[in-house]
């Protein structure tokens, strides 16, 4: 196959705004295709994506805020400055297509694709799309998004659902269970607060953590900085500031997930089939997303959920108690959730921007 086609990827931010992508990436790696990956100079991408066999450009990014800051102003040349920056990359690497996971690293380089007459094809994980897909819209060819309710201007809309990294689909639970020599017929609760982990979920594990490892073996990815030893010694309770290549392994051993609902990781948490307790990141912290993503799952019966304000040891408790004694309901429910081949959806739309 030829060798000539080459697809700019890029996005960042966050690591939702990454991982995601990797699915994809190997779809065109595996044709003999270049992959040239822009992200920020903020060092997350670029670290991210340092083993993927792809090669990584940077850019001068500006921070999208709906808030008032006065960031905003050195925001306000920093935007130009990226946009400059990603035509003058894109005009070098000659893409035949784009594809934008969205964050704001990713508006410069759609737009600078857009003045080249680059097609671009953008992918939306939330329920509504955030601030930089909105800006992004009006200059994407297809606009891929994870729910069939996603409300967008694009010019074509694709259900294509979230890539699921490979690592994630092909978890072993044995394997975690000898990592962490847990017996086979060990009940187990995975907690995670996302990459840096969540204050308020943490306070309130910590707070119940003696009476949950009675019932279960918690395995508690808490975020940096945030193990505490003098909780070390609790039987039954793994502590991790984060957990990298073994997590796909933890979520197939998981009976019962806790986590928040970003729409990355509540895709992991329903593609992969696990009941699981949701607990959004509040207004007061975001812009809903979450919120919305965690109304969905519960309106389908996918997840159970409690909202942070009302989170404390007794409702926490009460609610995983809600779950564990009715699995086969949430097992049941679980299964009606369609899991697309979004990795392939997506190739395919991309693939038609490079014909």
């Amino acid at each position: 196959m030829s060798t000539e086609r080459t697809i700019v990827f890029t996005g960042g931010g966050t690591a939702g705004h990454v991982l995601p992508t990797k699915p994809v990436i190997e779809q065109f790696l595996s044709r003999n295709d270049q992959v040239v990956f822009i992200g920020s100079r903020s060092g997350l991408e670029r670290r991210l994506v340092s083993d993927w066999g792809i090669e990584f450009k940077e850019i001068t990014t500006g921070k999208l805020r709906r808030y008032f800051s006065f960031e905003n102003l050195i925001d306000a040349f920093r935007v130009p400055i990226g946009i400059l920056q990603a035509w003058l990359l894109l005009l070098k690497v000659k893409p035949n297509a784009v594809f934008s996971k969205g964050g704001y690293v990713a508006f410069p380089v759609v737009f600078a694709a857009w003045l080249l007459r680059i097609p671009v094809v953008a992918h939306e994980s939330d329920l509504s799309p955030g601030l930089a897909t909105r800006l992004c819209t009006p200059f994407v060819k297809t606009q891929c998004v994870s729910f069939a309710q996603t409300r967008t201007k694009a010019k074509r809309v694709v259900v294509t659902g979230t890539p699921i990294r490979a690592e994630l689909r092909d978890g072993d639970a044995v394997r975690a269970q000898d990592w962490l020599n847990i017996t086979s017929d060990s009940r187990v609760l995975v907690v995670v607060g996302g990459s840096l982990g969540a204050e308020a979920i943490n306070q309130v594990v910590h707070a119940c953590i003696e009476t949950l490892a009675q019932k279960f073996v918690v395995i508690h990815v808490c975020g940096k900085g945030n193990v505490k030893e003098n909780l070390r010694s609790v039987e039954n309770y793994h502590q991790f500031e984060y957990i990298n290549e073994r997590w796909g392994d933890v979520l197939a051993l998981a009976e019962v997930v806790v986590s928040r609902s970003g729409a990355n990781a509540l895709f992991e948490l329903l593609s992969l089939r696990k009941p699981n307790l949701l607990i959004p990141l509040p207004l007061t912290q975001s812009r809903g997303d979450q919120i919305e993503n965690a109304e969905l799952a519960e309106i389908n019966g996918w997840s159970l959920v409690l909202p942070e304000e009302l989170c404390n040891p007794t409702s926490l408790l009460a609610s995983l108690e809600l779950i564990t004694e009715n699995l086969t309901h949430w097992q049941a429910k679980l299964q009606t959730f369609e899991v697309k081949d979004s990795a392939n959806l997506i190739v395919a739309e991309i693939e038609q921007r490079l014909n």
